[in-house]
């Protein structure tokens, strides 16, 4: 079998760091070797130890001036709502109905869908972003169109049919038997194909009856295995919404919960309102966070609680929320997680930001089985990181004395910039300076 290894400085995570010493959360290599073998990886090591041992067929790719990582994990994004990023002026529920709904519209054209899905992860994969979680819209072809093109690429990518048959535009809403239908026969289609796995997918609360939840939870025992993928507390008029649609809620998440919605493959987008309850059930149920920092700053949500998430033991990944995160970028959203940790009191290092973005992602998923690290035999999902991509990190990276040091100036300079390649599976598919993704 032939190999190909790539000689670079690479670093992976193996605890998270706020619950062991930061030394023993991660391996750091200045001259390390990734060997990769049939899209997986093969070995990890010194490039001294390792070189000797490769085959005569190896092929070697030199980085030696880069940093090599997992590849990054987006726990939460809306691909129909790319072309809608950085839309002006409202809170959610405003923005919701000015921007979000007019556009997703327009997926009811499976050609239309196909389209933006390819433009949506050219730009994934242009940020070193590898696998995501990924709203679809509430027609069924928005997904197909989306698993089509991520299996295209082999990619190891979630999605979901959006279930919504209230508090909707009519041409947006579905009925509760609409949307088991659909996820289901979608679920049969796609999940476990390859490397695609399928999330149930009620946009909120608000937008789905008591009845169609139900319907999802359902789903989610005649198919175990299969993700759920949903929105939580993210605005103050929202939390107060739902406390009118579901009197005999508990709280806003006893609304999933009693239609049997938690558990450790269920995430929860943004989560910043929550009860002392609800992060109790969050952590007994193994359900899972999405922290959003760009989009809860850009629609003046609030601060999510990376340390109570922390003392709770609740999962945690991070996610752009694209539109209305106003990027692609997980590298920016490190950035923005920080300062939000700021305004809170509290200080998160760039050791749990880059945590965040890979392992901690892939736990957050239940894909750590598979991705977040480089342990023998996971995928070989990857990115090759520029300390110098621009003139003013190349300035500031020449002054790094420790990998804090240099890890923080990538996260709070950072961007699509410093993506100079992106591999899944061991395969290439993009480069920046050939600008080309595949």
């Amino acid at each position: 079998m032939t190999s190909h290894a790539y000689r670079a400085r690479v670093l992976h995570f193996l605890h998270d760091p706020d619950l062991v010493p930061i030394e023993d959360s991660y391996e750091y290599i200045e001259d390390g070797l990734l060997v990769i073998e049939d899209g997986r990886v093969a070995a990890l090591g010194s490039a001294q130890q390792l070189l000797p041992e490769l085959g005569s067929e190896a092929t070697i790719t030199d980085y030696r001036d880069k940093l090599i990582c997992p590849g990054f994990i987006d726990t939460h994004i809306h691909y129909p709502q790319k072309e809608m990023i950085a839309s002006y002026g409202e809170q959610l529920l405003q923005w919701l109905e000015t921007y979000t709904f007019p556009t997703e519209t327009q997926f009811a054209d499976e050609d239309y869908a196909a389209a933006v899905a390819e433009r949506f992860l050219d730009e994934l994969l242009r940020h070193g972003t590898t696998t995501a979680q990924v709203f679809g819209t509430v027609h069924a072809q928005s997904v197909d169109a989306f698993f089509a093109a991520a299996e295209q690429r082999d990619l190891r990518m979630i999605c979901g049919k959006v279930l919504m048959d209230r508090n909707a535009p009519e041409e947006l809403r579905d009925t509760p038997e609409e949307g088991y239908a659909d996820s289901k026969r979608l679920i049969e289609t796609w999940h476990g194909r390859g490397r695609l796995r399928y999330a149930v997918t009620p946009r909120f609360a608000p937008t789905s009856s008591p009845e169609q939840l139900a319907l999802a939870g359902k789903l989610l025992t005649e198919h175990p295995g299969v993700h759920m993928h949903t929105h939580l507390s993210e605005n103050l008029a929202e939390v107060a919404w739902v406390k009118e649609l579901f009197p005999e809620a508990k709280h806003y998440l006893d609304s999933y919960d009693r239609a049997g919605l938690l558990g450790e493959r269920s995430t929860f987008a943004h989560c910043i309102h929550l009860e002392n309850d609800e992060w109790q059930r969050l952590a007994d149920t193994n359900s899972a966070i999405a922290f959003c920092p760009a989009s809860n700053l850009f629609l003046g949500s609030g601060l999510f609680k990376l340390q109570r998430a922390v003392h709770e033991g609740v999962k945690v990944g991070l996610g752009t929320d694209v539109g209305a995160g106003n990027t692609f970028s997980i590298l920016e959203t490190m950035a923005d997680a920080y300062k939000t940790q700021q305004l809170d009191g509290n200080r998160m290092t760039p050791f749990k930001a880059f945590y965040l973005a890979t392992l901690g992602g892939a736990h957050s998923i239940d894909c750590h089985q598979h991705i977040g690290n480089f342990a023998v035999g996971k995928e070989a999902d990857f990115v090759v990181l520029d300390p110098a991509a621009t003139p003013l990190m190349e300035y500031r990276s020449e002054r790094c004395d420790s990998l804090l040091e240099l890890l923080f100036v990538l996260a709070m300079l950072g961007d699509d910039r410093s993506i100079l390649a992106t591999y899944a599976a061991g395969a290439c598919v993009h480069q920046r300076d050939n600008s080309e993704t595949t």
